[in-house]
């Protein structure tokens, strides 16, 4: 739903209609959503090579550099009169999977009703793409160039799956090409309202992946003969009752803090913080409070292969996130804060026991969080943009409880400051986060123009 709130026309950024600007916003998104790059397989192929025609026709350098067939990632480039930074917009053209029974429109119909542009990838992220790249070609045409530097335009593949074929390989196997200093990608953007606050979150950090397994031993028998085993399984439990209870306690990182700060709310606190929240809105909180601290979520449990065998071993997989600095004793602490100790498993003939605690664990991956600062230049641009743009409102630094490609970037190139941000004025926070992976997927058409002027201006206001 939009929100009731009016806005004057825009005006044209530097020289290039803000009509012109929408309309070719629409029809890059509408296009890149009838091509069915769901991943697996991919096949982004054709979507990257109508978006190379058209940023080749508008002026950019462009190539074509992918790590299989079939799945090129694309580089454009438009260098500027003199040396300086590179600032660097960059999307994904990959999507997930969409069910068209579940939906009311087709989508991979990219149609626009009732001023919704529908279709898989119209919020993640097929939109961002065609604003920035709308943006990059209507200065092109225009004849601008940046006074110093240049502006890269990078739309890679394979993000849905980790990125392995797309910003990983780019920025590992050509690193001179995909170097950047500042980089704008997805992660936030869109509007919230928290306290007579009206909010643009500005993704400065995401969290890291510390997933586990927690295991439990017994000793098999026949099923027919439950008292002659000891169920591995059963011992579970308890583990999932005290999962089930409540999440690790509040460990805040630098831009979790910041992010109360810009609320008005007292960073030592959050607990207050997040009751207030939860008052006004449940959902909000529930997107929120995750920024916070470790977070735990099972997802998977595995026993005994027969069911006619009662399993000597069981074994529950658990989704970890922690925040930017946070790492495995972090985690260890965690578990011990909330599962404790369950008790001595009893091991029977030819098992060992896991010790003390009742249970095992055992890491399985281990992903640093990743960050840039909060306060930069470009986080200064942003703030301003916003400010001119929407009278009032703020940017506030926020925390993505998942990651994105920037981590890639943030590895690869340590310096790069790299921010999430694809501003959105009518279609809320609220509105936007059940659609992305979901069904009915859409996006407000003023919110895909107010995105594209962003993009102009940036690029203006960065690189002069």
């Amino acid at each position: 739903m939009s929100t009731d709130q009016t806005t004057a026309p825009l005006p044209a950024p530097h020289g290039v209609a803000a009509a012109d600007l929408a309309r070719e916003a629409e029809q890059l998104l509408s296009s890149l959503i009838r091509f069915n790059t769901v991943n697996p397989p991919g096949n982004e192929a054709p979507a990257q090579e109508y978006l190379h025609a058209h940023l080749s026709a508008a002026g950019f350098e462009c190539e074509l550099l992918g790590a299989e067939p079939g799945r090129p990632n694309l580089l454009a480039r438009l260098k500027g009169k003199a040396p300086g930074p590179t600032l660097c917009y960059l999307g994904h053209v990959d999507t997930v999977l969409a069910n068209a029974t579940e939906w009311q429109h087709d989508p991979w119909s990219g149609e626009i009703i009732d001023g919704y542009l529908w279709g898989r990838g119209a919020i993640d992220m097929k939109s961002q793409v065609a604003a920035e790249i709308a943006a990059g070609a209507a200065l092109a045409r225009s004849g601008w160039r940046p006074a110093s530097g240049e502006l890269l335009i990078a739309a890679v593949v394979d993000e849905e799956t980790g990125g392995e074929l797309g910003a990983q390989w780019i920025t590992r196997e050509h690193p001179d090409k995909s170097r950047c200093d500042l980089l704008i990608n997805e992660g936030g953007g869109a509007f919230f309202d928290y306290s007579g606050r009206r909010c643009y979150g500005v993704c400065c950090a995401e969290k890291g992946v510390f997933r586990f397994v927690v295991t439990t031993e017994g000793r098999a028998a026949h099923a027919s003969l439950p008292a002659l085993g000891d169920n591995a399984l059963l011992k579970m439990a308890p583990v999932l009752e005290r999962f089930a209870a409540r999440q690790p306690g509040y460990t805040l990182c630098d831009e979790s803090r910041a992010f109360l700060a810009a609320l008005g709310e007292d960073p030592a606190d959050p607990a207050s913080a997040i009751q207030r929240l939860r008052l006004q809105s449940p959902v909000l909180a529930s997107v929120f409070e995750p920024m916070f601290g470790i977070t735990f979520s099972p997802t998977r449990i595995r026993a005994s292969e027969k069911i006619n065998v009662i399993p000597s071993h069981a074994e529950l997989k658990v989704d970890c996130r922690v925040p930017p600095g946070s790492g495995e004793e972090d985690v260890l602490a965690a578990i011990a804060d909330v599962l404790g100790e369950l008790g001595t498993t009893a091991p029977g003939a030819g098992t060992a026991a896991v010790g003390d605690r009742g249970y095992g664990i055992e890491f399985t991956e281990r992903i640093a969080g990743n960050r840039s600062p909060a306060a930069s230049g470009l986080m200064a641009a942003i703030a301003t943009w916003v400010d001119e743009h929407d009278p009032g409102a703020h940017a506030v630094p926020v925390v993505l409880p998942g990651f994105t490609d920037s981590r890639h970037y943030r590895d690869a190139f340590p310096e790069c400051v790299a921010y999430g941000f694809f501003p959105q004025r009518h279609q809320s926070l609220l509105d936007a986060s059940p659609l992305i992976h979901g069904a009915d997927e859409r996006i407000d058409v003023r919110d895909l123009a107010f995105a594209a002027q962003f993009f102009c201006d940036i690029a203006v206001g960065t690189l002069g």
